[in-house]
């Protein structure tokens, strides 16, 4: 009887099978996105089976013998963004995918392994990655960035870094923090980047002008802060926090950000980043007043999807930075004792005060924007960004003064950016866009100090086309054309001594408004119109061989600082004169790269020839009375000047466990006019490192690198100047450079597994491991002080 039963349910089973025969197909193309062209060798997986197939020379493929009901693809293709799609099955079913196979798109593929897109073809370009800047969490954007050939800083102290790009620095280098053009008064020597460097995860550097959809005014070059790519098909959360001690400045910072990404293309991002330091050494003494409190935080929502997506993110950036308190001069004959002593006038035990004199600078920045691509057409993009900057600078003053700021700056900033890139050629894609910008500038009367900087207005307009061309497999041609408009609307007082001594009152009496007695109120309108241009060629004869050409021509407006400058520059200890005179600078630029790559070892020569005619410089001229001391005067002019350098990089991979790396770098800057060298040039720099790496262990990685940086041999000459207390003019050397130097650092690295997902990475670092006393040429504070001395750095990564 029991057999019985079981012979029927074996047959009912049978019978039930059989009525759901699985005899449906799915079939269909995958197709390029934007030219509708097949994609050969495309994977398609059917995720509920696990069963495969591939697309064909026209792109087809089919699913035989499946069942009625739901299923998700997860299609890819080599160098397209996988994409999962829901598909209902119901008898025999077709479907057409689109996949984007444009590289500039693919980032989020790209990425894998820290190689970023480039910006251009034709142009010097190099890159950061992301485990660089963690090496530098406790320092700055610009520090991180002399790990790059060709780059250098322009330092106040060791906590106000300026990047330099072939000799260039300041409004002449554009800085981009994730898309938004920074605005935060860059016209300053002192005034450092106000990016947290921690809120930042690779960097593109393109060197010249040629990145000319960011700026037409980008002599130097441009800076691309970018943030990581992450999937947005998949529900996940990840993040990573990073922990710092150092042994210079008793301090360190720790930094942390999270991601969360859901199914549907909405993410949520947060980051934030702490950082103390105290008085930093140099050798043979601690550097008084030179600590640092810095804070920053963001926080990015948005939804990204393939055809379509929008974001919105803010960003607070909060530094409180120490000014060394013997850099702080009452008068000229304080400078000459500063140079002259060898070591610093003031002293005291170490502190984490921050006393005058000091920066306090907040900077708020938010944005939105949003995308959409057409099919057979392209990608449509805008953008609307705000940013608040407020500066703050403290003087050493007397009495219930001192916590009044002697300089008081807020810069409010409006930009809308839209563009479109036409790319639904393989061979040939355009880019064309808009810029509209609206920029206020309120200087605070309420310090009860000559305003150095003058209320202003300034409205900018900007229109770009750059076209690519891929003549064949070898060959790219590229082209770009920029328009900007600029026009500066400002309130200035002047002393009337000062106006009629400049000769003003001869070749600007129609800008007065207003004849106060000892000063006049005037209102000076300046339009500028500048127009750029870049063009260039790659070639590649292989995988291992890459050959740039590019010329960029650019034009650049002044900025406020070089207009309107007029009185003491309290944190600079000297008085800035600017010049209504000024015009717009005109830049070109050749620029020659030869990339190389064999089996154990490769390298990259990239010489480049700079002619800027109309420069405007800042430097040294004379000495002024005040009532506070005699101070030095510092004067901008224009003139033309050339600019001739050379790069270099090289490896070799020595075996499979030790490596080597090179680079050399060498600018010479001459004033054309004066026959004289020009002002503030780096000099010629060496690094060589040694790698041992042993993946196996741990991916152990220790490495100790030698940096040598030569004297600078070539530059203007020192000035004359009358000291009141030797009564008597006396040579003022303020150009002359310090000696060369030779520094050794070390760096060692190793990761620990916590878990299925989690992992732990401790780094030890050892700056200037010999604690050598060394002055570097372009540290402005290389007059009072020596450089930092022995730095070791313990640093914690958690990816979790």
């Amino acid at each position: 009887m029991r057999i019985s039963i079981f012979f029927m349910l074996f047959l009912y089973s049978l019978a039930n099978v059989v009525a759901q025969d699985c005899t449906s197909s799915l079939s269909g193309r995958v197709l390029d996105y934007h030219n509708s062209t097949a994609l050969v060798k495309a994977t398609i997986l059917i995720t509920e089976t696990q069963e495969q197939a591939f697309s064909d020379e026209k792109g087809n493929f089919t699913f035989n013998r499946l069942c009625d009901g739901n299923y998700e693809l997860e299609v890819s293709h080599p160098s397209c963004t996988t994409q999962i799609i829901p598909i209902t099955v119901a008898g025999n079913t077709s479907i057409e995918i689109r996949l984007e196979h444009h590289l500039e798109e693919l980032e989020e593929v790209q990425v894998i392994g820290d190689a970023v897109p480039k910006k251009t073809n034709s142009a010097q370009e190099v890159t950061l990655t992301s485990e660089t800047l963690e090496k530098y969490s406790t320092a700055s954007l610009g520090e991180a960035l002399r790990e790059l050939g060709g780059v250098s800083s322009l330092n106040t102290g060791a906590t106000i870094v300026k990047p330099t790009i072939h000799g260039l620095t300041g409004s002449r280098v554009l800085i981009l923090n994730d898309g938004v053009r920074m605005q935060d008064m860059e016209w300053g020597d002192e005034h450092a980047p106000n990016v947290d460097i921690n809120a930042v995860e690779r960097v593109s550097l393109v060197k010249g002008a040629s990145a000319l959809k960011y700026g037409g005014d980008a002599i130097g070059g441009v800076i691309l802060l970018e943030q990581g790519i992450f999937p947005v098909t998949r529900d996940t959360l990840f993040g990573k926090t990073l922990l710092n001690g150092v042994s210079n400045g008793r301090g360190g910072n720790i930094s942390s950000s999270i991601t969360k990404v859901f199914t549907k293309g909405w993410y949520l991002k947060g980051q934030g980043s702490y950082k103390r330091l105290g008085d930093q050494e140099a050798p043979d003494y601690v550097l008084s007043n030179t600590g640092i409190q810095e804070f920053g935080a963001s926080l990015a929502f948005g939804k990204r999807l393939f055809e379509w997506g929008f974001g919105a993110k803010y960003a607070y950036y909060d530094a409180e930075i120490a000014i060394l308190r013997a850099s702080h001069i009452g008068n000229v004959d304080d400078l000459i004792r500063a140079i002259n002593s060898g070591q610093p006038q003031t002293i005291e035990p170490f502190t984490y005060d921050i006393a005058n004199p000091r920066q306090q600078v907040r900077h708020h920045l938010g944005k939105l924007q949003a995308y959409k691509r057409f099919e057979g057409l392209g990608k449509w993009s805008f953008q609307y960004d705000f940013q608040s900057n407020r500066r703050f600078e403290f003087d050493v003053r007397r009495g219930d003064r001192d916590d009044q700021a002697a300089l008081d700056l807020e810069l409010t900033t409006h930009t809308v950016t839209t563009d479109f890139r036409w790319d639904a050629k393989d061979d040939f894609r355009l880019d064309i866009g808009l810029l509209g910008r609206y920029q206020d500038n309120f200087a605070n009367p309420a310090t009860g100090v000559r305003r150095l900087i003058p209320d202003y207005e300034r409205l900018d307009f900007g229109a770009f086309a750059i076209g690519e061309y891929r003549l064949n497999a070898r060959w790219i041609l590229d082209a770009g054309f920029r328009y900007d408009f600029t026009q500066i609307d400002a309130k200035k007082f002047y002393l009337t001594s000062r106006w009629e001594e400049r000769g003003y009152d001869q070749d600007f009496a129609d800008l007065v408004i207003e004849d106060v007695g000892t000063q006049l109120l005037t209102n000076p309108v300046f339009n500028y119109n500048n127009f750029s241009a870049t063009t260039g060629v790659q070639f590649s004869k292989d995988n291992n061989s890459t050959f740039k050409f590019n010329y960029a021509l650019s034009q650049r407006a002044p900025n406020p600082a070089e207009l309107f400058s007029d009185g003491l520059h309290h944190s600079a200890a000297r008085i800035e004169l600017g010049d209504l005179r000024i015009n717009s600078e005109t830049s070109h630029k050749f620029s020659l790269s030869q990339e190389k790559n064999f089996k154990n070892w490769g390298f990259i020569l990239e010489p480049y020839a700079h002619f800027v005619s109309n420069f405007i410089l800042l430097e040294p001229t004379d000495v002024e009375f005040t009532i506070r001391g005699a101070f030095p005067v510092w004067g901008y002019r224009q003139t033309d000047v050339r600019l001739l350098g050379f790069d270099s990089s090289a490896y070799i991979n020595w075996t499979n466990n030790w490596s080597t790396e090179h680079q050399f770098a060498l600018v010479k800057g001459n004033d054309l006019d004066n026959d004289i060298a020009l002002i503030n040039i780096p000099a010629a720099n060496l690094q060589n490192k040694l790698i041992f790496s042993k993946p196996e262990w741990n991916d152990l990685e220790v490495s100790l690198r030698s940096n040598y940086v030569f004297r600078q041999n070539e530059t203007p000459p020192n000035i004359i100047v009358f000291s009141a207390e030797q009564q008597q003019e006396v040579p003022l050397a303020i150009n002359t450079p310090p000696d060369a130097y030779h520094l050794f650092d070390f760096y060692g690295t190793m990761t620990f597994g916590l878990g299925d997902t989690a992992t732990l990475t401790a780094s030890l670092g050892v700056n200037n491991i010999l604690n050598t006393t060394y002055r570097e040429y372009l540290n402005r504070q290389r007059f009072f002080a020596d450089d930092l001395g022995r730095n070791i750095l313990l640093q914690l990564k958690l990816n979790y």
